[in-house]
């Protein structure tokens, strides 16, 4: 969208992206261009191939240096937290798959060793890039800076910085690197804004813990801008303004008091109970990806994990984790939970998270295809080595296994098959583990919200993934830019399907907890506690709001407020609805 307001500096332009990093910034723009590291492709002989490859190893070694110094300077900065983004890069540098694809590639193709690398980490970045999963496909930045690192080490250029700035600026970039974010000065940059990007890259979290106002995926902002240009981002509502106007600045100046305020009283009642204002209590669980997530989620008063994926730990590497590594990760995990019940979703890829990281495997329409349960069970190796790290973990505090992305109650009865072999196979060995660890399965399929009364029978507790669920309901895949616009939460048909899962969770006495961006929304807490939910599990950031939103009304409003949206027939209705009862209770923010 772009307006016809004017100033001293040309033409105001608005655009939109996706907020990343809270807060509201102005200021000069510096265009921060990586300039692409040139690769040259020459013969070599075959007697020099192994002075190829030792060349490689050594330019291997520096970079690992080179990222265990950044590593090092990031965690007196910023803390451990955001210091441990790295060691997904040096366990990169380590993989024994990708050393070896490179060290073949050049005995097979007789190429000088950048022309290999290069063709190498293209291969695995093409693979990347075609995931449908936002945070996988953002893992390919991970990769791109690794191997473009290691290819400066190779040809021996310098990386660029911002310590020349002479005044802050807004940094913008077509894309950040975590080492590029790393190595920022702080004091010179205002706000970051990219073309690309998405919420989970390790820049944007590293933008966030340094409070840096971001702004990312804003499509053709490079090319927009010109020199003597200034920038506002606004990275709550992910929006950037080149040459913004003085009305604009003066309304902008308004938003980020009332900003300061919400943060400010966010941060007062962080401490207090999550419940309405007659009393109902609400279970706050976090969503995690890593131990640092974990301790996050306990830090910001969440009373479990609801959902740690797996998943993270066998895309770190490129073969499959050993059961002891697994063990590893899951115990640290249950430990950091501080006796808070932990759930662990078995592994959820297959489809477009294909492990043999095969380039050349792909489906026509993975969403739907040979993921997750399926491909568990049709791997028993696999499948039989996560159950017994889990339940060793379950020995070390209280720990839940949950199934993702039923359809049919076989799915749910083969899975418990294969946990009563895990059990036995830790008992023949004299390992400890929770005899009696609780088993729940997903909602996250048309067909098991139809049956999810056969599915009560057989397990402990449902998770809703609120996510999938909305696109298997309305057959929108949501990553399809061409159909994004039909992804939509509000449908009456998502209510009515919520509607129904919560009756049969009370009837048949099964807890049910909500995952996905509608449990993280505020906006939607009234509903899901009127529809009759009293579990919730969202990012550990998004918590105290919740917390906030729900000390704001009662639950005689929250069955009010519901009773209406189930009347309404058009999403934009509900949503104006829920937005506005939202509004209406938070009258301190308003001033």
């Amino acid at each position: 969208m772009v307006s016809n307001i004017k100033n001293s500096k040309g033409k105001e332009i608005l655009l939109y992206g996706i907020p990343a990093s809270p807060g509201i910034s102005h200021g000069p723009v510096f265009r921060f261009l990586h300039g692409e590291v040139e690769v040259v492709q020459y013969e070599v002989g075959e007697d020099d191939h192994d002075s190829e490859i030792e060349r490689f190893l050594e330019a291997l070694k520096e970079t690992e240096n080179q990222i265990k110094q950044v590593r090092k300077d990031v965690s007196k900065n910023l803390g451990e937290r955001e210091a441990a983004i790295f060691d997904a890069h040096l366990l990169v540098l380590e993989d024994k798959a990708l050393i070896d694809d490179v060290v073949n590639e050049i005995k097979k193709s007789g190429d000088n060793v950048e022309q290999c690398v290069y063709r190498v980490t293209q291969k695995y970045l093409d693979f990347f890039n075609q995931l449908e999963d936002e945070y996988l496909r953002e893992r390919a930045a991970d990769l791109k800076d690794i191997a473009r690192r290691l290819l400066m080490n190779l040809v021996g250029a310098t990386a660029a910085g911002t310590a020349f700035l002479g005044e802050p600026r807004i940094l913008v970039s077509e894309d950040l690197s975590p080492s590029d974010t790393a190595s920022l000065d702080r004091s010179k940059i205002l706000g970051i804004a990219t073309d690309t990007g998405g919420r989970t890259s390790h820049a944007v979290i590293m933008a966030r813990a340094s409070s840096v106002p971001a702004v990312v995926g804003l499509r053709g902002l490079t090319e927009k801008l010109e020199e003597g240009d200034h920038l506002l981002i606004d990275g709550f509502e992910g929006v950037a303004i080149i040459n913004p106007s003085e009305s604009t600045l003066f309304r902008y100046g308004k938003v980020g008091l009332r900003r300061k305020k919400i943060k400010d009283l966010l941060e007062e009642e962080a401490s207090l109970p999550a419940e309405t204002q007659d009393g109902h209590k609400i279970m706050l669980y976090a969503n995690a990806d890593s131990i640092e997530e974990v301790k996050h989620g306990i830090a910001n008063g969440c009373e479990g994990v609801g959902l740690f994926r797996t998943e993270s730990i066998f895309l770190k590497k490129n073969d499959i984790p050993s059961e002891e590594e697994q063990y590893e990760e899951y115990s640290g995990m249950v430990k950091a939970a501080n006796s808070n019940a932990v759930t662990i979703r078995t592994l959820d890829l297959g489809g477009d998270k294909n492990l043999d990281k095969n380039p050349n495997y792909q489906e026509l329409n993975p969403f739907m295809g040979f993921r997750a349960i399926r491909y568990c069970l049709r791997n028993p190796d696999i499948f039989l080595t996560q159950l017994r790290a889990i339940l060793r973990a379950s020995a070390h505090g209280p720990t839940r296994i949950m199934f993702p992305m039923i359809s049919g109650i076989g799915e749910v009865i083969r899975a418990k098959e294969f946990l009563f072999t895990a059990k036995r196979q830790l008992r023949e060995k004299r390992i400890d583990f929770d005899e009696n660890i609780s088993i729940g399965c997903m909602i996250e399929t048309p067909s098991a919200v139809i049956i999810s009364d056969m599915l009560a029978e057989e397990v402990d507790f449902f998770s809703v993934g609120t996510n999938d669920l909305v696109q298997y309901l309305l057959a929108v895949d949501r990553v399809n830019n061409q159909i994004a616009y039909l992804y939509e939460p509000h449908h009456p048909a998502v209510i009515r399907a919520l509607k129904q899962i919560f009756k049969i969770s009370r009837e048949k006495k099964v807890p049910t907890t909500v995952c996905g961006e509608i449990a993280g929304d505020p906006h939607f807490l009234p509903l899901l506690l009127g529809l009759g939910v009293d579990y919730l599990s969202a990012s550990s950031a998004l918590l105290p709001e919740l917390k906030f939103f729900a000390r704001r009304f009662s639950m005689k409003e929250a069955i009010k407020i519901t009773n209406k949206v189930e009347s309404l027939k058009r999403p934009s209705e509900i949503k104006q609805t829920l937005n506005q009862f939202y509004s209406d209770r938070i009258s301190e923010l308003k001033s």
